[in-house]
């Protein structure tokens, strides 16, 4: 019998495309507040438990959106969206989005879905720490790319890519990266690192872009394989090429530890079985009425119930 799998969601790549994807004015709580981004996000994870089928769920959150030991390695990660005026680690996140990720947090304790962060960590490296750990099979729903190196086909570890949304996710595999970036899972993180990434702020080498950054990762494997074949004259790198990787030496020494994700956060005890009826349903009910979510919450309840036959 195949095993059904973990699914991990990175709960503030979906929440923020809920909040976007569906307009303030389409989903309001009876005082007049916006529970667009609630409404959203308990849809896609409904949608995703109904169409996945798992049988354990963990959701991630962002206790460090910024980390520090990142931002001291290559000062502009993610630099660009730094509220004006705030601190270092104050992001720019509008307020009716801010204030509906508590109620988020409500529905899913009431449901029994448990959501962890650790401080000083990304979501990123919640679920990077937990698809390592928890047995297989896993699968993790995002649409942050640098998830990619997460794949792995051996355990199995599968990246749900929602760039388009829930409804139009990307079930990929090692093959799908190899297609898609021309390197493997494995090496997605050193290819991103050379490549740059504006969405991260993270600079990449100038003059090196994607094909050359993949050809780069496909010949050497890593990036320390390739740093180690720059001393080498007779490793054929061309003049031009290797007095761009030579200047970035500083750059390229830390880069990859700021893009791989971290696999050894300590997290709390936590069962991740998936209930097949709310843990507080008193507690559900009223927040559906209270906040105007009696659909979302019905059709979560409804999703988790489905599972019921299947275990």
């Amino acid at each position: 019998m195949t095993r059904r799998p973990l699914l991990l969601v990175d709960a503030p790549s979906l929440y923020f495309r809920a909040y976007f994807g569906i307009p303030e004015s389409a989903a309001r709580a009876p005082d007049g507040s916006p529970v667009n981004a609630v409404r959203g996000f308990l849809d896609m994870v409904a949608q995703l438990i109904r169409t996945r089928r798992p049988d354990r769920l963990v959701c991630a959150l962002d206790y460090d959106w910024r980390p520090a030991w990142r931002v001291k390695l290559i000062p502009s990660y993610k630099a660009h969206r730094l509220a004006p005026g705030g601190g270092p680690s104050t992001e720019v996140v509008p307020e009716n989005l801010e204030t509906q990720v508590p109620l988020i947090l409500e529905v899913l304790a009431a449901v029994g879905i448990p959501a962890i962060g650790a401080k000083g960590y990304e979501a990123d490296d919640v679920l990077g720490t937990l698809a390592t750990t928890q047995p297989g099979p896993v699968e993790v729903a995002s649409g942050d790319r640098d998830l990619y190196q997460l794949i792995d086909d051996a355990k199995p570890v599968r990246l749900l890519y929602c760039g388009r949304g829930v409804a139009k996710l990307e079930d990929s595999d090692d093959a799908a990266v190899q297609a898609k970036y021309g390197v493997p899972a494995a090496g997605y993180a050193d290819f991103a690192a050379l490549r740059g990434d504006p969405s991260d702020g993270l600079p990449g080498v100038p003059g090196v872009g994607e094909k050359t950054a993949a050809r780069l990762v496909s010949r050497y494997g890593t990036l320390d394989a390739m740093l180690a074949a720059l001393d080498d004259p007779k490793a054929g790198f061309a003049p031009g090429l290797r007095g761009k990787l030579d200047a970035a030496r500083d750059y390229l020494a830390v880069a990859p530890t700021v893009v791989k994700v971290a696999r050894d956060v300590s997290l709390p005890d936590l069962d991740t079985t998936l209930p097949t009826a709310p843990v507080d349903g008193d507690t559900l009910l009223a927040l559906a009425e209270k906040w105007n979510l009696a659909g979302p919450c019905r059709r979560l309840v409804d999703a988790i119930s489905a599972g019921q036959a299947l275990t």
